[in-house]
Order: C-alpha cells, then structure tokens, then sequence
C-alpha cells in the first residue's frame, strides 16, 4: 500500500477506503500524512520538471548577458537592474546606488569613531561591560542610519508597512509561536507518559494523534523562524555592504571625485595593512548573521524563562523557584569571572584572519615573480607564521568551563529542581490522600481501590515528571542561547568597533590634515560642470596676477606656484613650480630615479594635494587621460579591455552618438575598436585570444609590451585633450615607441602628450621639457625641447630670408636708378 502512496496519486475510492479501514485517531492521521505526500510531491516535481523544459541561455547569449552586466530601469531613474546568469537561466537582481546626500549627512557622526589603530589603555583591555556606551552608540549609528535609517519625517503608516518592519514583525511572531508551542509539547509529553503507565491504550493513541497534528505547525515554525533570520540576515548584509561599498569606490553622478579607495591604501591605518576587503566580507557577514541570530537568541530565550519559569513554579513552589534563580544567579557569575574580554580578542582575530588573507592575495599576484626568485621557502615562512597567529588565537579555558556549566551542571541542577515537587511538595499531600485513603479502605474494605488510587498517583507523578523534565530541558536551553547570547554581544563589540573605524576612516582618508604647521588644502576636483582646478590656500591667499587669470583657458594644463611633496610628510620633491601646456604642445618630464617625476602626475590627476599657495588646473571633465607604467586589466572581455573605464552600455551610447553627430559612418560598433588595435600593431589579438568576448585573465596572457599597448589604445579610443604618460612604452621597442607617440599626436584632432620618460630618443617628440632636479631644494627647469628651439631658430630665419626677398624689387629699382644715371654720366663726358 505505501508504494502505490508514494509512486503515484491515489484515486478519491481509494483514499476514503483507506480511510474506512483504519478507524483509530492515530492511524486516520498517519494515513491523512501520506494523502498528502501523495497528492503534493507529484504535483511540485511536474512543476519542476515544466520549469526545466523552459529553454536556457545559449552560449551566444551567455557571453551577451556578461558583457552587458546591468541595464539601466527605465522607470527609476538611477536604479540599475544586475543581469545574473545563473542555472542557465537570467535573473534581473535591482540595484540602488546610495544616494550621495545620505552619505554626506553620516560624515560628521562617523568621524567622531576611535580609530582602529588607537592602543587601548590596560584597564579598557579589562573591559567585559556588556553595555559599553562607544559600543552602543556605534551600533546604533550602523543601525538607525545605515541598516534601517529613519526618515526625516516617518509616518505610522510607512514605518509599519516598510519591509524591514514586515520582516522583523513576521519574524517576532514565529519566535513566540516556537515558545507556545513548547509549552504543548511539554504538557502532551507529560499526558502520553501518564496515559502509558495508566496503560490506557485509547488515551495513548489520542495522545500520539495529537502529537503527529502538533509537529505539523512545530515543523512549519521551527523552518520559518531559520529563513526569517535568512532574510534578516541578507537584508543587513546586503545594505551595510552597500553602503560601504558605495563610500569605498563613490557613487556615480557625485560632483566630486573622493578617490576613497585610492587614498585609504597610502594611510598608515591598519585599513590599509589588512585591505578594505575583510571589512567589506568577513566583518559585514560576521556583523548581519551575529545580529539576526542575536535577535532569535535574546527574544525566545527571554520568553522561555518567562514563561516556563512560571509555569514550573506552580509545581515546585517557593523552595523550587528560589533554587532554580539561583541557579540562574551562580552560573552567570561563574561565567562572567571566567570570561575574557571577547570584544577585543574578536578583534584581533579578525586582524590576523584579514593579515593572513592579504599574505594569500600578495603571493597570488606575485606568483611569478616569487617563482623566478625561488623564494617558495620564504612566503611558506611568513604565511605560516600569519596562521599559526591566528590559530592560537583560542579561549580553552572560558570554552571548557562554558560547557560544563550550561551541559552538566545544569542537567545535574535539574534533576535536583524535578525532585523538589516529588520529594518534598507531593510527600506531604501524599501523606493526607493516604490517610483519607486508608479511612476509606478500612471502611469500605475494598483492596482494589486502594491499588487503583496508587496507580493513579503513580501515574500523575510519572506525568508531573516528564512535564517538568520537558520544560527544565526547555529553559537550560534557553538559558544555554542567553549564556552564548551574552558571549556574542562581546563578540560583536569587536566587529562593530572594526566596522565603525573603518566607515570612520573611510571618511577621515580624503579630508585635510589637521596640522596647524602646514597650510590648509582644499581640493576640488573635476566634474562634469567646473574645471579642474586644486587649491592649496594658506590662511592668508595671495591674489592670482589679473593678467595670469586672462591668460588661461579651458583646454590648458596650468601649475601655478606649486609645491609638491610627499604626503605625510615634510619631503619637499618641487617648490613653487609654474608651467602652462596649451592644447597641440607637448610636454616632456625627466630627471633621476626618485625626483619626483610620478609625483607631478599624481598632483595633476588630483591623487595627491597640492602644497603651498598654488593653484593646478586641467581641462574639464575626462579630457585629461592617465596612463600608468603598469597596466590594469579589468576583469572582463577583450573589448572591456580597450574601451575601460567605460562599460558595454556607455561603449554602444557613445557609438551611437558618433553616428548621430555624423563622426562616424560605421555600421558597426567594434570597426573602431579593431581600427585602433591595428594603430597600435595589436590588430592580430582578437583572432589569438579567440574574440571579442573571449574572457580571460588578461594580465596573465598579455606581454608586458602588448599591456603597454593595449592602455595606449585606450587613449586612442577616449580621445582626451592630453594624455599623461608615466613611463609607459617602457616595455616596448624604441622603433614602434616612435611610430606610437607619432601615432597618439595626430590621432582625430590632436592629443597632447605630457610624458614621464628617461629615455632621450623621445625628446623629439615633445614641444617642453622639466627637468626636475632631485638635489633636495625642489629645484627644477622648465624649457623648451632641443628640436623646437632648432624649429623656431630656422622659422625667424626663413622669415629673416622672406623679408629681404621682399626687398629685391626696391633693389632692382635701384640698380636701374644707377644705370641710368652712370650712362647719362658717359654721355657728358
């Protein structure tokens, strides 16, 4: 019979002859449970299987939807819709960048947080206070304004129906379902122990039916109560990750470009040693599953000891309840003098996980470089050393005495409670019933009464019993969750400490130092609207000359009494530096290793602060390019190579708005592009690599010559105004080097150079020349090229020349005057 239930639907005949035949309560509900196993899983697996016969993503399709990424959502304006492959299939995951206005309002609060680096002082180390008020406070700044921020003006109607509260509300009320229902599990456990020692078999069956009947809510509350604490998990997790990614890499449309990511890895914080990366994973997961398990450890337990404190009270008395609080009172003493301060040593262990993570990464991108050095031996020393730091970062002792307290003291306390209602609470009626029952025995003389009340005691001790064992197994679980809770909370001080330094840091990394010594730097960068200009003002700012302002434009490179020294420090690499670059001029840096040639460009592209009373302007929006002498490969598709920072959509706008303009007759997208490789002798790599779409780890399969060129048809595809070169055709040969800058020169309107080089050959290709020149004064010596000096020395000759050409018809006439009067001269004489 099981086997025609379980392989195939049964017919209604069917159903209801089972049921004729099987009359007693417990049986009709095991046979009502296989009607629906049989019923049900027929019916989900034909929808599984309908779901599979939907036709997946082709090959072709697959490598469109990762190539596209993300579509923008044309009824929100900002949302953006994530195109995940997955299953061979496409989901649409919605995707709201955080708004920069909500960024900006958190800035003063987060700046306010003790920095990670800061060395507790011995008696804080001591610390174990469960409230600490830095602790609290930076916990309800990452809840009530980054996880679950409460609008300016919140109504009743909004802050009930918003789907954080939905989740924490359906979340509550599973939680206290789970309590009721323990407490009738413990009551029908009692009854069907009693009924099985009375041996009343229609009692028992009544009793094992109704347990079938109560696991079925108990299964569906117990399932329901791990996804609810899933789904608040995700939803802290994936707003706390946001919002620090959105402050790490900034947001897009923002007026000012922060440069987060780059400015946190030159700070001397601990950020920066371990990497951003274990904030934004290990921490932030730590954090979400830590605080909604937290919720589910604090709640429940609470209202178990609540409630099955006072259900038990009432069989064993005052003795039993003053016994059972001290219990309470004696356990959580002995663990809080035992314990460690678990705030602090979370947070060291999620320094050494982060310091053994970033060992991992640094060997992973310097795998070839430690092979050639055969320094294996070396990196396995110092990784070892990372890991056996952290693994030794254990509590033995708190660990052992945990456990024995919550799993055998108290097991041992609750035998002794359970024999408080039987020894002393029931003896003394016991006693009464038994001389009531002997009065009545002596009177009636009736033997069999007196066993069949001695059965019935029996069986309601028996039944008290298991009742109370039930619920004392319930509460030194509860107690056991409150106990852990307690240990969590001290935990997570640690991983909210991280988290709000690092936010904090985040924050601190772009703003001004704070050293009365130096003057005040306020830097603007570039947008969309203003030019990019960087200001390093002292208190009292000198007025530009008028004749200085007149003479700049909006397509010129302009260094106005610039100071440049490395930051952090008082190293000054170039003192009061001043040049102008129109647009068509090129420019040429040079000098020795370590002058400080890089460091101009970093000031250029707003990297780093520009000292002293000067000013630095560029061009206004992307139509200055930089380009480092090492090249960075995105992951992503050969084309994502040439066409980065842009993305597919911004590559086929911009394609598109070419053809709008009338600057392109192209039918195609990717004719440009292979018009570009072909300029930098790189026309041969679609067809080796297999493709546009070929993806693959590019700065593995791609020459250092071959990056090198890849990053200049970067150049050639954004077409900027200028493009800063650091050194970078210094992989490639000397005769493509020159076909190169020649090519970049005169590509579409122009592209001015400004190249850091040692190189001499490539003087020739620039207009100016600064020289830098390293001695310690921040010397340096801006001048025209060698060649262009020749160019304009010949130039004022040819016009010397044109000019006393245009002479020669005054000289002839002259020559003429002479004749005639040297002939009329000879005729006289």
């Amino acid at each position: 019979m099981s086997s025609a239930v379980f392989s195939k639907p049964l017919r209604p005949d069917q159903l209801f002859s089972l049921v004729r035949r099987h009359k007693s309560t417990s049986q009709v509900v095991f046979v009502v449970l296989l009607i629906l196993r049989s019923r049900l899983v027929p019916s989900l697996s034909f929808k599984h299987r309908k779901d599979d016969e939907k036709k997946g993503l082709t090959a072709h399709e697959l490598g469109v939807v990762l190539q596209t990424l993300y579509t923008e959502d044309e009824e929100k304006k900002g949302r953006k819709e994530i195109l995940v492959p997955y299953n061979n299939r496409l989901t649409r995951v919605p995707y709201d960048p955080t708004p920069q206005e909500f960024i900006d309002i958190n800035q003063e609060a987060f700046l306010q947080q003790p920095s990670q680096d800061a060395e507790p002082t011995e008696k804080a180390q001591k610390k174990k206070h469960l409230f600490d008020p830095v602790f609290l406070r930076t916990l309800r700044l990452l809840l009530f304004r980054i996880v679950f921020p409460l609008p300016n003006k919140p109504s009743l109607f909004s802050t009930l129906t918003s789907p954080v509260t939905l989740t924490v509300s359906a979340y509550t009320t599973f939680l206290i379902l789970r309590t009721y229902l323990s407490l009738l599990v413990a009551k029908l456990d009692g009854i069907i122990v009693r009924d099985l020692v009375r041996a009343d078999g229609r009692g028992f069956a009544k009793g094992l039916a109704l347990w079938y009947i109560l696991a079925v809510p108990s299964i569906l509350v117990n399932v329901m109560i791990r996804h609810m604490q899933g789904v608040l998990s995700e939803e802290v997790r994936g707003r706390l990750t946001r919002f620090i990614t959105d402050l790490y890499l900034g947001v897009p449309g923002a007026k000012e470009r922060a440069l987060r990511y780059y400015k946190i890895q030159q700070s001397s914080s601990s950020v920066a040693t371990e990497g951003v990366d274990q904030y934004i994973t290990s921490d932030i997961e730590a954090f979400s599953e830590g605080l909604s398990g937290l919720y589910g450890n604090l709640l429940k337990p609470s209202l178990d000891l609540l409630l099955f404190t006072s259900q038990l009270s009432r069989s064993l008395g005052i003795r039993g309840t003053v016994m059972l609080f001290g219990t309470y009172w004696a356990t959580v003493h002995t663990l809080r003098a035992l314990s460690p301060a678990f705030g602090r040593l979370s947070a060291v262990e999620a320094r050494l996980e982060g310091e053994y993570r970033a060992g991992m990464g640094r060997l992973g991108r310097g795998s070839e470089e430690v092979a050639f050095y055969d320094g294996g031996a070396r990196e396995r020393d110092i990784l070892t050393r990372a890991y056996m730091r952290l693994i030794k970062h254990i509590r033995i002792a708190y660990e052992w005495t945990e456990d024995y307290v919550i799993k055998y003291l108290w097991s041992a306390a609750g035998y002794g409670l359970i024999a408080v209602p039987l020894l002393f609470t029931r003896a003394l009626g016991v006693g009464t019933k038994g001389a009531i029952a002997t009065g009545a025995v002596a009177a009636a003389g009736a033997v069999a009464s007196s066993t069949s009340d001695t059965n019935g005691r029996i069986a309601s001790r028996t039944q008290t019993y298991i009742s109370n064992r039930r619920l004392l197994l319930s509460l030194a679980d509860a107690g056991g969750r409150l106990m852990y809770a307690y240990k969590d909370i001290l935990e997570m001080q640690g991983v909210v400490g991280r988290l709000g330094g690092v936010i904090g840091e985040l924050y601190a990394c772009v703003l001004p130092p704070s050293n009365t010594d130096t003057p005040e730097v306020t830097v603007t960068p570039p947008s969309a609207e203003s030019s990019h200009i960087i200001n390093a003002t002292p208190s009292e700012e000198k007025e530009e000359p008028e004749e200085e302002k007149e003479d700049d434009d909006d397509e010129s490179i302009v260094l106005r009494h610039v100071d440049i020294t490395i930051p952090g420090t008082s190293t000054v690499l170039v003192k009061d530096l001043s040049l102008k670059l129109r647009r068509g001029e090129h420019l040429m840096i040079t000098g020795s290793n370590g002058v400080g040639k890089t460091s101009v460009c970093r000031v250029l592209g707003g990297l780093w602060e520009a000292e002293g009373n000067g000013v630095v302007k560029t061009p206004e929006g992307n139509k200055v390019m930089f380009i480092p002498q090492r090249t960075y490969h995105p992951q992503g598709t050969l084309l994502d190579q040439v066409i980065y920072p842009y993305t597919y959509q911004e590559f086929l706008g911009r394609w598109r708005e070419r053809r709008a303009a009338g600057e392109t007759t192209d039918a195609d997208p990717l004719a440009e592009i292979e018009e570009i490789l072909h300029a930098v002798y790189l026309g041969y790599l679609p067809e080796r690599e297999g493709g546009w779409l070929t993806r693959k780890e590019w700065r593995d399969v791609l020459s250092g010559g071959e990056k090198q060129r890849i990053s200049l048809a970067r150049v050639l595809y954004h077409r900027p105004l200028f493009a800063v070169l650091d050194e970078a055709t210094s992989a490639v040969s000397s005769d493509v080097e020159g076909r190169l800058y020649e090519t970049i020169k005169g590509w579409g309107k122009g592209i001015g150079v400004v190249s850091v080089s040692l190189r001499p050959s490539l003087q020739k290709y620039h207009t100016h020349q600064l020289t830098i020149h390293g001695d310690g004064s921040g010397g340096w010596e801006f001048t025209q090229s060698v060649d262009t000096q020749i160019s304009k020395n010949n130039q004022a000759e040819i016009e010397e020349l044109e000019a006393r050409l245009l002479e020669v018809e005054e000289w002839e006439r002259r020559v003429e005057e002479l004749d005639a009067m040297l002939r009329i001269h000879e005729v006289e004489t």
